[in-house]
C-alpha cells in the first residue's frame, strides 16, 4: 500500500497528545468582512512581479528534477525518485493551469501531456474508475487504495484546465471530471455512519473535512458547468454533513476527522479550512446565496486568528503542529486570494503575502529555487527532501499573486 507524505504524517497525530492549547473563541455574528491586520505591505510592486519570476524559476527546477521523459512527475529526488503520486502530478497540473491562467500558453503542453499520462493512474478493472494514488514513472504498477480526496481535487484540477483550454481538450478535461465525480457517487465511500460523509478512502479509516470538503467544491463546479440536478444534490448533502459534524462554532473552524469508532479528532488544518473558505465562496456564486460569502469571510477571519502565527506571519500547518510547509500552509494563500477576488478587500491579500514570503524565506533554497518540506517557523529543523507537490504549490499560489502583487 502506498500513500503520501500527507497521510504518513496525519496518521502520526493519532496518537499524539496536543502540547499546545489554543485559546479560541468564535468570529463576531455579522463581522465577517472585517479582517484582522498583518503588517502593511508597502513594497512598490514593479512591472514584473517578484512572485511571478518565482514561479517561474520554481517551474525551471521542477522540469529540471522532477519532470520525466513520460511526462509524470517523481515523488522527490532524494527518498522516493522512481514512483508518482496521483495527488503530486495533478497539482502540478493545477499550477501550470494557473500560469496558463494569467496568460502564459507555453504552460499548456505541461497540463495536456501529464493528463494524458493520468490514464496510467485510472483503475481500467472498475466499470466506476477511479484514480489510483500511486504508479511508477512509466504508469505501471499503479493499483490498490483508491482516496476520494485525491480524486476530488483532480476532477478540481480538470475543471480548472477546463476553463483555459478550447475545443477537443477543454472535453477532455470535463469528461474526465464528470468521470471523477461519478466514481465517487458510485464508490460505496458515503455511508449512514457518523451521520454521512466521505469516508477518505477504500479502506474507510476516517472521515475528514479536506476530504468532503474537495468533493463539495467539486461537486459545485460541476453543478455550474452543466446544470445537472444530480450535483447539485450531491453538494446539498455533503455540505450539509461539513456543517453538522465539522464546523465548530466555538472556534469559528472545521476540524480534522471522525474515526472509524467515532472518535473526534479536534486539531484545526490550515488546509482543511481553506479547502472551506473555497468552498464557500463557490457555494454563494453557484448556489446564489450571499448567505455563504459571509460565512467564508467569517471563516477566514478565524483562519487569521487561530492559524496565522503573528511572529512569523505565516500560517501554521496545524494547531497540534506548530510547523510551516509549502503545500498545507500554502493552501492558506490560495484561500486569502479567492477571498480578495470575491469582495475586494485588501487586507487578504496581505496575509497571502506574507505567508508566501515567510516560506520563501524559511523554506526556499535560494541556490536551486526548490522548496523544502517543513522547517520550524524560524526555520529551525528543516528537512533536507524537496516533495514534488510542495514545488507545485509554490508555483501555483505565487502565479495566483502575481496577479496583484
Amino acid at each position: 500500500m502506498y500513500k503520501t507524505l500527507l497521510r504518513m504524517m496525519k496518521n502520526l497525530l493519532f496518537g499524539l497528545v496536543p502540547v499546545i492549547t489554543f485559546i479560541m473563541t468564535s468570529c463576531a455574528k455579522g463581522k465577517g468582512t472585517e479582517v484582522s491586520q498583518p503588517p502593511v505591505d508597502t513594497t512598490t510592486v514593479h512591472q514584473v512581479s517578484q512572485y511571478l519570476t518565482k514561479a517561474r524559476e520554481t517551474h525551471s527546477f521542477i522540469t529540471a528534477n522532477l519532470l520525466t521523459s513520460y511526462n509524470s512527475y517523481r515523488v522527490n529526488t532524494t527518498t522516493d525518485a522512481n514512483s508518482v503520486f496521483e495527488w503530486y502530478s495533478i497539482s502540478q497540473i493545477y499550477a501550470d493551469a494557473a500560469m496558463v491562467g494569467i496568460g502564459d500558453s507555453t504552460y499548456l503542453p505541461y497540463m495536456n501531456k501529464t493528463f494524458k499520462w493520468m490514464n496510467n493512474m485510472w483503475d481500467k478493472t472498475d466499470p466506476n474508475g477511479g484514480y489510483f494514488a500511486f504508479a511508477h514513472l512509466d504508469g505501471s504498477a499503479s493499483g490498490g487504495t483508491k482516496y476520494v480526496d485525491d480524486n476530488s481535487l483532480t476532477g478540481m484540477v480538470y475543471l480548472e484546465a477546463y476553463d483555459v483550454t478550447t475545443g477537443a481538450d477543454k472535453d477532455a478535461y470535463l469528461n474526465k471530471a464528470e468521470a471523477c465525480a461519478n466514481w465517487l457517487i458510485k464508490s460505496g465511500l458515503w455511508d449512514s455512519s457518523l451521520g454521512g460523509g466521505f469516508w477518505w478512502n477504500t479502506e474507510k479509516p476516517v472521515k475528514p473535512t479536506q476530504t468532503n470538503g474537495l468533493a463539495l467544491q467539486l461537486f459545485l463546479r460541476l453543478y455550474k458547468i452543466t446544470g445537472q440536478s444530480v450535483y447539485h444534490d450531491w453538494a446539498v448533502s455533503v455540505n450539509t454533513w461539513l456543517s453538522n459534524k465539522m464546523y465548530d462554532s466555538n472556534t469559528g473552524l472545521f476540524i480534522w476527522q471522525y474515526d472509524s469508532t467515532g472518535k473526534k479528532y479536534t486539531q484545526n488544518f490550515t488546509y482543511d479550512n481553506a479547502i472551506m473558505v473555497e468552498a464557500y465562496l463557490l457555494y454563494a456564486a453557484i448556489m446564489d446565496d450571499p448567505g455563504y460569502l459571509a460565512k467564508a469571510q467569517a471563516l477566514g477571519n478565524a483562519m487569521n486568528k487561530t492559524l496565522w502565527d503573528g511572529a512569523h506571519n505565516v500560517y501554521v500547518f496545524n494547531t497540534g503542529d506548530l510547523r510551516v510547509t509549502p503545500a498545507w500552509c500554502g493552501w492558506g494563500s490560495q484561500a486569502m486570494i479567492k477571498l480578495y477576488e470575491a469582495d475586494h478587500n485588501p487586507s487578504w491579500l496581505n496575509y497571502a503575502r506574507g505567508n508566501i514570503d515567510a516560506i520563501n524565506v524559511v523554506l526556499r533554497d535560494p541556490n536551486s529555487k526548490g522548496y523544502y518540506q517543513f522547517a520550524a517557523l524560524d526555520g529551525a529543523g528543516r528537512y533536507t527532501n524537496m516533495e514534488g507537490v510542495d514545488q507545485a504549490w509554490m508555483q501555483r499560489v505565487q502565479a495566483l499573486l502575481s496577479k496583484y502583487k
